[in-house]
């Protein structure tokens, strides 16, 4: 246990707040978006700038003291017990320069910030689909984006990142300095260091079709169907997904559609309206839609495409990269989620791969999911009505959908519990070793030890 004597040091080191259990604000210090994942650690540090996170590693090495680190929670998976969280939301430096096309983005900055800085410029970021969620931690675990087949993973677009290793040392990577490091960064997760800014490439985004199309559960088969063979056709302008949903009772969801189970399309095109549009025809036949929302878009009202969910809750995210998604695969997703299934999952999604997600820069990275057709993403309630049939759920969904899936997981979207053989299964097994040799190397204590971790059983 830390003795307060130990955490008078650490007030003596670092600006930001640091706070024991049993003080004001500590409650608060720790909550994040995800509710199902409530940390208890023994202290909590709210650092301010990056001399603050130098000085919290320096503390945390010193005292052999296990470190999580937290900016707003949408990725928290499991419950951290003990050791020191480092929470990153006051980090909010943000820097845009748009003759060159970049971004510098602090460690507590979310989406909805940058795009909001960029879209005056014509330029956009590579987020996903709640701009709530923040940047940082979205890239490094790789990021799957709203417009990805178009322009890719977010973390192809990382030029360099300020990294504060368990050491606490910072470092400054990129492909020329530390380009291991830089390359085990982009995609690997927070396994090797605490990111306190990163510099991205921006797109250029001049016009932009897309939005939600919601059709009855009742025609859900159909749907489907229709999307299974209307989505391989697509040429990578076009990004795309499909979810079985519950609608809630939520003042950002329009007011025809709560509480019922529909099915959801999502589509983004890049490029003229007109051709959108005529890409995105043959769908509109498919079914009558309840509500249709697809039209011209600006990028600052992306969120409207995925409507995730805006308040925190009781979530579990996970899913599979599916090497297809064909008749058989319809009809087994259907029994499991469909309508009249009783399935207690309030999306089960299936987004369309390829495009720009198969291309690399040529820049050594820990993504996965390149070779994938689709994901399958299964979002969970952990609501006390439903807590004991959810983890049910997603167990039968991800073993039915086993024959279609290519073994690979996301580690952004992978909340299962599990060992180091089922985290693993976020990367290949090549990526999976380097990252492990990584974690040997920068963190030998393994102070890094909580979330998705790698090399437990080293």
């Amino acid at each position: 246990m830390i003795s307060r004597a130990d955490v008078e040091e650490l007030h003596q080191w670092v600006r930001g707040p640091v706070l024991l259990p049993d003080e004001d604000g500590f409650a608060e210090e720790v909550a994040g978006f995800n509710l199902a994942a409530v940390h208890h650690p023994d202290v909590v540090a709210g650092v301010v700038d990056t001399a603050d996170v130098v000085a919290v590693m320096q503390w945390a090495a010193a005292h052999h003291e296990p470190v999580g680190v937290q900016s707003t929670g949408h990725g928290a998976d499991q419950p951290m017990e003990g050791g020191l969280l480092v929470t990153t939301h006051r980090m909010q430096e943000l820097e845009v320069d748009p003759r060159r096309r970049t971004a510098r983005i602090g460690a507590g900055v979310r989406w909805r910030r940058v795009i909001d800085a960029v879209a005056p410029h014509g330029l956009a970021v590579l987020n996903g689909s709640a701009s709530d969620a923040g940047a940082v931690g979205y890239t490094l675990g790789g990021g799957l984006p709203v417009l990805g087949r178009v322009f890719g993973f977010a973390a192809d677009h990382l030029l360099c990142l300020e990294v504060v290793t368990p050491d606490g040392r910072l470092r400054h990577v990129d492909a020329r300095h530390e380009p291991e490091l830089f390359a085990l960064l982009r995609g690997g997760k927070g396994n090797l260091g605490l990111v306190t800014s990163m510099t991205l490439d921006l797109v250029p985004l001049e016009e932009l079709y897309g939005g939600g199309i919601f059709y009855p559960g009742a025609d859900a088969q159909e749907v489907l169907s229709a999307f299974s063979r209307w989505a391989p056709t697509l040429p990578e302008q076009a990004s795309t997904s499909v979810a079985l949903r519950w609608m809630p009772h939520d003042p950002t969801v329009p007011e025809q559609l709560h509480k019922q189970m529909l099915v959801h399309l999502r589509f983004c095109w890049v490029g003229p309206q007109d051709e959108g549009a005529r890409v995105l025809a043959p769908m509109r036949e498919v079914a009558r839609p309840v509500l249709d929302l697809a039209g011209p878009m600006d990028y600052r009202d992306i969120d409207q495409v995925h409507m995730d969910a805006t308040e925190p809750g009781l979530y579990v995210l996970t899913g599979e990269f599916l090497r297809e998604f064909d008749a058989a695969a319809v009809m087994t997703l259907l029994q499991r989620a469909g309508p009249g299934s009783r399935c207690p999952l309030p999306e089960v999604g299936i987004r369309l791969m390829g495009g720009a997600f198969t291309r690399t820069d040529g820049i050594q990275d820990a993504v996965s999911g390149r070779d994938a057709a689709f994901f399958l993403e299964l979002i969970g309630w952990l609501a006390p009505h439903v807590a004991e049939a959810t983890p049910r759920a997603l167990a039968e969904i991800l073993q039915a959908m086993a024959p279609w899936s290519t073994g690979r997981a996301f580690v952004n979207m992978h909340g299962v519990p599990g060992g180091e053989s089922e985290h693993a299964r976020a990367w290949s097994e090549e990526v999976y070793a380097r990252l492990v040799r990584a974690k040997a190397l920068y963190d030998p204590d393994n102070l890094l030890r909580f979330q998705h971790v790698v090399g437990q059983e080293r």
